[in-house]
């Protein structure tokens, strides 16, 4: 029943009000961003959702989009602005992402949403991770962040789409909220941590 009726309602009312309460902190942080980057604040970009349907992920823009000779985007931690590091440890660029939640493509509490290249390379039980909405905040998320392996990370999404309960959600809302105020677990520029999951996952098939 939460599953299916009361958490969706509960994702749309609360992603309603809080919008409302935080549209204030959403235009201020646009128009610095359009300030600072002379082109479009928000960071828009293709993920799957549940049962793998595509949809357009929302994010405020924290990096600029320098290319190489060759024309392809830099690492990210060469690209970040100071600003726009400030956002990913605060979790402030993750602001847009309510509306997500109010379109219902996303919930606030699932596994992250991945790049769609990482389709193919999950393992049958890996996608079982698509089997509920993507969220803001997940089981991973409040477990180490951006520290722990793509196995880990995996293990708690699918552990999360199995064991899906209204006392899992709240307990991971809160232990977010702690992780927000201390700012902890985040790496601002994500593929300095780890490696894109395609390419670890590439690896280790040649190698067996």
């Amino acid at each position: 029943m939460y599953r299916y009726i009361f958490k969706p309602l509960l994702d749309f009312i609360t992603g309603v009000i809080l919008f409302l309460l935080l549209t204030p902190i959403f235009i201020v942080i646009m128009i610095v961003l359009y300030t600072s980057l002379k082109k479009n604040p928000f960071f828009v970009q293709k993920r799957p959702g549940k049962n793998e349907k595509i949809f357009s992920a929302l994010k405020f823009k924290s990096m600029l989009d320098t290319v190489d000779d060759k024309g392809d985007l830099l690492p990210d931690h060469l690209r970040i602005t100071k600003f726009g590091a400030f956002l990913r440890k605060s979790s402030l660029d993750e602001i847009p992402q309510i509306l997500n939640v109010i379109k219902g493509d996303m919930s606030f509490v699932g596994p992250r949403p991945l790049l769609i290249r990482y389709l193919p390379y999950y393992s049958q039980r890996e996608k079982l991770r698509h089997s509920v909405k993507p969220g803001i905040t997940g089981l991973a998320q409040v477990s180490g962040r951006n520290y722990i392996s793509w196995k880990k990370k995996f293990e708690l999404d699918v552990h999360y789409a199995e064991n899906l309960s209204l006392f899992l959600d709240l307990k991971i809302l809160f232990k977010t909220v702690l992780k927000v105020l201390y700012s902890s677990d985040v790496a601002v520029a994500t593929n300095k941590v780890n490696e894109y999951f395609d390419v670890e996952r590439k690896r280790e098939l040649e190698q067996v």
